[in-house]
């Protein structure tokens, strides 16, 4: 025969538990504004011979923002001035944007992890020495968590898992199929565009927490 005393602290334990649970999953969110990642040769069409790019602000691990920035061009001639290039030089050019840009863009790119770039879209990016016609690479990054090992081992997560994310605030959501990307010089951080940042009501620095399937 259960007491009213026993059910009030087994429902204490439980409640200790998920607060618990909730703690420990819980990780800071990194809104991505559009942005550029270059080759070193298409570094030279737009900015020139030998350049290199100079370091703004360190991002996560080697990457950083630089103070270089570039136009974007759709097939319309519609354009999004001053979109920056982050660092430091890549194998492919990759060109990362939000749904709301392509719409002024005049364009339709697929949602991919970044580095997918196969078949992806085109555009013309712009820079003060010269112009690249990009054949393909223009994509809307999935959305993806970055966690260091100690912390994916914790929580019993691995690199490449997909799990859902819940968000709490003024606009209560729950991201599914959110990425996982594990390597020892992340932050523990997830990473959402502007567009799902809007709409869920977040901004860089909030908390949410990982759900694990």
């Amino acid at each position: 025969m259960y007491t009213e005393k026993m059910v009030a602290e087994a429902v204490k334990k439980v409640l200790e538990q998920l607060n618990t649970d909730k703690n420990n999953s819980e990780i800071k969110v990194g809104v991505s504004q559009r942005h550029v990642h270059l080759s070193k040769e298409d570094l030279e069409i737009l900015f020139g011979k030998g350049f290199e790019l100079t370091k703004a602000k360190t991002l996560m691990g080697r990457e950083f923002a630089s103070e270089q920035f570039v136009t974007l061009v759709g097939p319309s001639l519609k354009s999004i001035e001053k979109v920056r290039v982050l660092g430091p030089v890549r194998k492919n050019t990759q060109v990362e944007i939000s749904r709301t840009d392509t719409f002024v863009l005049k364009v339709s790119p697929p949602v991919r992890p970044s580095g997918e770039i196969e078949n992806s879209e085109k555009l013309v990016i712009v820079g003060p020495k010269g112009c690249v016609y990009l054949k393909e690479g223009v994509i809307i990054a999935n959305r993806h968590i970055h966690l260091t090992p100690s912390f994916a081992s914790e929580n019993g997560i691995s690199d490449n898992d997909y799990v859902d994310v819940l968000v709490e605030g003024i606009k209560p959501t729950k991201f599914f199929d959110v990425q996982v990307r594990v390597r020892d010089d992340f932050n523990v951080e997830m990473h959402i565009d502007t567009d799902d940042a809007n709409s869920a009501g977040i901004k860089n620095g909030d908390k949410v927490t990982i759900i694990k399937r």
